[in-house]
């Protein structure tokens, strides 16, 4: 594709992420460059969606590595299938010693090898998008391998030797900045940060993803969500995915404006814990909140 900055915003547009110039200059600076995306952010604010976004602006497979606490190298890159070469090394033992040779030499052939996204990422015929979601819940050990991999784009595998990548992957990295990356990581990337969006962009957003929503319920959702993140110091703030599920509640439910009793029945898709849906009760409630927002969102915690 012919790949300008312009070109790939109606691109992002098209595929219904409504991103801001910054991110979309951002993005398309990495993959002029060639590095990789290294996105942070709050959950929630779609930074993962960005990588699934580029997939389909390419039209190619999306690969994607969840990082987790304890993950290795083993199951980011590849494994034997030991179980399997344990059952030819038995059936060997029945066989002639030419045969027995022939299993020795193939033990460690394609047949065998478990790949995981990494080493998949490296040896696909056509140029993926690789995800490696949340990289701030490893640890740093992992981290230095990883930046190590995404410097050369090869890797050694004893048995084999060194593999080069064939197509260099688009990489896109998250974090929840759970923890603070190294700076050998962050000097491979280029950096997007992004944060919990405007209600303008908010707007635009519950307008593009709830069919048949009203523009007067659209407008009310995307200022009550933005009144509730800076009001109440809650335990995890409603995130954009969580929005628009608030949206898509109230239209199942025919609504076509916010009202007290519609915002009662519906706490429970918006906040995601008890502790919370007490803090709103408590120090905001469904009158007020309807009150800030058809003030414009201005109007103060009690």
């Amino acid at each position: 594709m012919d790949l300008s900055i312009e070109n790939l915003k109606a691109k992002f547009n098209e595929f219904g992420y409504i991103a801001d110039y910054e991110t979309v200059v951002t993005a398309y600076l990495a993959l002029k460059m060639n590095k990789p995306l290294l996105v942070e952010g709050p959950p929630g604010v779609g930074k993962t969606e960005i990588a699934k976004v580029l997939a389909g602006v390419f039209d190619t497979e999306l690969i994607r590595l969840q990082c987790y606490e304890g993950l290795d190298e083993n199951k980011a890159l590849y494994e034997w299938n030991y179980q399997k070469q344990l059952i030819k090394i038995q059936l060997s033992q029945i066989s002639t010693n030419d045969q027995c040779q022939n299993t020795e030499d193939n033990l460690f052939s394609e047949e065998y090898l478990l790949e995981r996204p990494l080493l998949k990422a490296i040896r696909s015929d056509n140029k993926p998008v690789l995800l490696i979601d949340e990289i701030d819940k490893v640890d740093q050990e992992f981290e230095a391998f990883l930046f190590e991999v995404l410097s050369d784009f090869q890797v050694s595998i004893p048995e084999w030797g060194t593999l080069k990548a064939k197509q260099i992957p688009v990489v896109v990295l998250t974090s929840n900045a759970e923890r603070e990356l190294s700076d050998g990581l962050k000097r491979r990337c280029v950096y997007l940060y992004l944060d919990y969006p405007s209600p303008d962009k908010e707007l635009r957003i519950i307008t593009a993803k709830v069919p048949g929503i009203s523009e007067r319920l659209s407008m009310e959702v995307s200022r009550a969500v933005s009144f509730i993140r800076e009001k109440l110091e809650l335990r995890k703030k409603p995130s954009i995915a969580e929005t628009i599920d608030w949206a898509r509640a109230l239209v199942s439910l025919d609504a076509d404006r916010m009202s007290p009793d519609m915002v009662n029945f519906t706490l429970n898709v918006i906040f995601k814990n008890k502790d919370d849906i007490d803090l709103f009760r408590q120090n905001l409630g469904p009158q007020e909140l309807i009150s800030a927002v058809q003030n414009g969102g201005s109007q103060s915690r009690r």
